[in-house]
């Protein structure tokens, strides 16, 4: 009797130890201490980049997703993109297992290139339309040099976007925090006004209420029909202020991407 017993508790157990070892092994993947700044190119002090890991590995937690930067001198002149998709490729990102989800910035310091792209659930929360927001929102302070700053307003302003549905306009007005407070206060307003201008009582008073009808003066009133005008305007078209455009592909993995490339 107690040895069936025995068995019986060790089959329970064993069956426990294999329900939960996939979460414990993807536990310890996802909450490893990674790397994902690389400033090959020297353009930050560790100071910086210290506090660019710390944002990185709260965005990739909140978000599933590593949060990569990459910069390079690109001795051999290799094509940013291809850059990007070999990076992803060797280093092997991707915060639920490798090869999975990440989203890195790659600059290229020899031909002043910039690509951002997107990886599994980043290339479906960040597609082309989105990158090329990140892309436009950072180019100024690339150009000024300011590296920090950029790559901050990168980190997280992905990481926002990621918050929004896909196929969504993240900067719409209508998910402005102030924008909702000023709805929210001139509803309420106008909500309070009706009811103060209803508990006065019904209003009798009228325009016509003082009015003679027979010394007015007023015989008749209509419209005549002249003409129809219209006025043509050319609608201008949007401009690219970096210079650059969207455009995802595949890496020689076989992994695919979205992805958004420009100058700075």
């Amino acid at each position: 009797m107690k040895r069936r017993r025995f068995i019986g508790a060790a089959l329970l157990i064993a069956m426990m130890v294999v329900l939960v070892s996939p979460f414990f092994s993807f536990t310890a993947y996802a909450a490893e201490g990674k790397r994902m700044i690389y400033d090959d190119a020297n353009l930050m002090d560790g100071n910086q980049r210290e506090l660019l890991e710390s944002a990185a590995a709260k965005y990739a937690q909140k978000r599933e997703t590593d949060f990569i930067i990459y910069t390079t001198n690109n001795e051999n002149n290799v094509d940013v993109e291809k850059l990007t998709q070999d990076f992803y490729d060797n280093k092997q990102f991707g915060y639920d297992k490798p090869h999975g989800n990440a989203v890195i910035l790659t600059l290229d310091m020899k031909n002043r290139d910039i690509y951002l792209a997107g990886f599994y659930k980043a290339e479906t929360f960040l597609d082309e339309r989105r990158l090329d927001k990140i892309r436009n929102k950072i180019t100024p302070n690339l150009t000024n040099g300011n590296y920090y700053s950029a790559f901050s307003n990168y980190l997280s302003t992905a990481d926002r976007y990621m918050g929004f549905k896909p196929g969504v306009n993240p900067d719409n007005i209508v998910f402005n925090g102030w924008f909702q407070l000023s709805v929210a206060f001139f509803i309420a307003f106008f909500v309070v006004w009706g009811m103060r201008a209803n508990a006065g009582g019904r209003v009798t008073v009228n325009a016509g209420t003082y009015a003679n009808a027979g010394t007015s003066g007023i015989v008749n009133k209509h419209d005549i029909y002249l003409r129809t005008t219209v006025t043509k305007k050319p609608i201008p078209k949007p401009t690219n202020t970096s210079g650059g455009g969207g455009g995802g592909g595949r890496t020689s993995g076989g992994h695919s991407h979205s992805g958004s490339r420009g100058k700075f």
